[in-house]
């Protein structure tokens, strides 16, 4: 697929989105037995209609490890729901895909009792966004491989993965290996990381393979759709600092990280997908179109840069 750079210098450059924005918030755990899952929600706490994003964790992940990333979004004015689709035993992708459907329609159900006095949330601005397994898991569910009541207005993957190798792709199947061939009439983003590839040690294999990472995830897009590699960090950078754990400490040394500061790339991941959401949920471009026309923009280099209008 030939991939087009659309660079717009008309608009005022600013880096903003890459700040935390000024719109309070908080995060509370949902444990009941009344969503299909347990959920971590970050929410703001001002008046006001805001776009819901669900967001998947990725494989043997907790949906807390990603904390200061959904903060970060949430306050530039999203409610994030997050589920834990598993902990200890992990199940099969189309049970996870399965279990992303029936969460999202549990929000019509039960997310607004939840909420703080006078928040709203817009399910008619409602977005997928996925790390790693959780990638695909979006993708999926995008791709109607389970079926929802609601319909998804943008789509965003944070280094998906389709499975641990080339030729043991896990269920479900949606990588096709034919450019432009996912059947998606919505936006979609794809951000990627440069060392995903890379192996931590000669003992483990990379945690984003090629053939089955970003790279793949992006061919297969159609227009509208933006692509952007956080060039000098891993697979899982965009995580918290130290999450807590096993499963916590396991996730800073099983893939390839990067050397600099994991803030950089969590503010870098979560401009990014703001920037994107206020221009395909609000039509507004500036922040997405000043970040294309001049990624030095960005905490962390990205490299590349590309955004394919409809």
């Amino acid at each position: 697929m030939a991939l087009l750079v659309t660079k717009t210098t008309s608009s005022k450059a600013t880096s903003s989105v890459f700040e935390k924005g000024g719109i309070t918030y908080k995060s509370f755990n949902v444990e009941k037995s009344s969503p299909p899952k347990p959920l971590l929600i970050v929410t703001p706490t001002v008046k006001g209609l805001y776009p819901v994003i669900l967001f998947c964790h990725g494989f043997y992940l907790r949906n807390g490890f990603y904390s200061k990333l959904l903060e970060h979004i949430a306050s530039h004015g999203f409610i994030l729901v997050a589920p834990q689709f598993y902990y200890w035993k992990p199940i099969s992708g189309p049970d996870e895909v399965n279990y992303a459907a029936k969460v999202t329609d549990w929000l019509s159900e039960g997310l607004q009792s939840l909420l703080p006095e006078k928040v709203e949330a817009n399910l008619l601005k409602l977005a997928l966004l996925g790390h790693s397994r959780g990638g695909k898991t979006a993708f999926a569910l995008a791709l109607g491989h389970a079926q929802t009541k609601s319909k998804f207005s943008v789509l965003l993957g944070i280094d998906p993965v389709a499975g641990a190798t080339k030729g043991c792709r896990t269920l479900p199947h949606i990588l096709t290996y034919v450019p432009q061939s996912f059947d998606l009439s919505i936006p979609v983003a794809v951000i990627g990381t440069g060392l995903g590839s890379e192996q931590s040690s000669c003992c483990a294999p990379p945690c984003a393979p090629d053939g089955l990472n970003h790279k793949e995830f992006y061919n297969e897009c159609k227009p509208p759709c933006a692509y952007f590699v956080v060039k000098d960090y891993g697979h899982m950078d965009m995580l918290d600092d130290h999450p807590p754990g096993i499963v916590g400490e396991l996730s800073g040394c099983i893939c390839k990280n990067g050397k600099n500061p994991r803030d950089l790339m969590r503010r870098s991941v979560g401009g990014l997908v703001v920037a994107f959401l206020k221009s395909y949920l609000y039509g507004e471009n500036e922040d997405l179109e000043a970040i294309v026309a001049d990624p030095d923009l960005a905490p962390a280099k990205l490299d590349p840069v590309q955004l394919v209008a409809a």
